[in-house]
């Protein structure tokens, strides 16, 4: 799963998001969802999400 649409994403699931400074780079952050940032039920680029250790990112992997 990509992260695109927001039934995916739950609070608790471990995904991996790209931070906004690492968008150029692609470099991946793997951490647990706390909060879904992203109102919408898609989003193209992935749902935007803030990790347990507040970070905030865009989902791109769902880890199963």
């Amino acid at each position: 799963m990509n992260g695109q649409n927001r039934n995916d994403v739950k609070a608790g699931i471990v995904v991996d998001i790209i931070l906004k400074k690492d968008q150029r780079t692609g470099n991946k952050t793997r951490g647990v969802v706390k909060d879904l940032l992203t109102n919408s039920s898609f989003h193209p680029h992935g749902i935007k999400v803030r990790l347990t250790d507040g970070q905030i990112g865009r989902v791109c992997d769902i880890i199963e």
